[in-house]
């Protein structure tokens, strides 16, 4: 299954799911180590799909925003990254730079991809810098669909200067 490569983040949930089966253990009749253990890899398989879930959403939303844009052109190479950080609400975000290269004002769509340190997709959206004049660049702010754990890189998945 593919959610048990979520590394830290997936690491932590499952230590969270556990000390909650440990809780609700106590008030079962059945507290053998095997039931236990079925508590455990039940929980473990539900939250491994939720975050499969997630990230299967979130990956065609981008799919479907990137699509929508007419005459894109590749624009990988004029797509810089900052440094990810943690905003008030918990959620990962990066300054994304695009310089227009072009003889007059261009808008660039950009999917940024949130990985953890083993390089496993966490989240991915897009973000528009719109309007960016000739021979200037433009700034936006990409955002996490939801809180990431830390230590999250971003990296440019696809970018379309139109």
């Amino acid at each position: 299954m593919a959610w048990h490569r979520g590394g830290t983040a997936l690491t932590a949930v499952v230590a969270a799911a556990l000390t909650a089966l440990t809780g609700l253990t106590g008030c079962s009749d059945n507290n053998s180590p095997s039931s236990v253990a079925s508590k455990a890899a039940s929980a473990v398989a539900s939250i491994g799909a939720q975050a499969t879930a997630a990230i299967a959403s979130a990956t065609a939303e981008a799919g479907r925003r990137l699509d929508e844009v007419k005459n894109g052109v590749d624009a990988k190479d004029a797509v810089h990254l900052g440094t990810p950080t943690t905003d008030s609400g918990g959620r990962s975000t990066v300054e994304v730079t695009a310089d227009n290269t072009a003889g007059s004002a261009k808008s660039f769509a950009v999917q940024v991809e949130f990985k953890d340190s083993g390089g496993n997709l966490l989240d991915t959206v897009v973000v528009t810098v719109s309007d960016v004049p000739a021979g200037k660049s433009g700034t936006a702010t990409a955002r996490s669909n939801r809180k990431l754990s830390d230590g999250v890189k971003a990296e440019t998945g696809t970018a379309l200067r139109y």
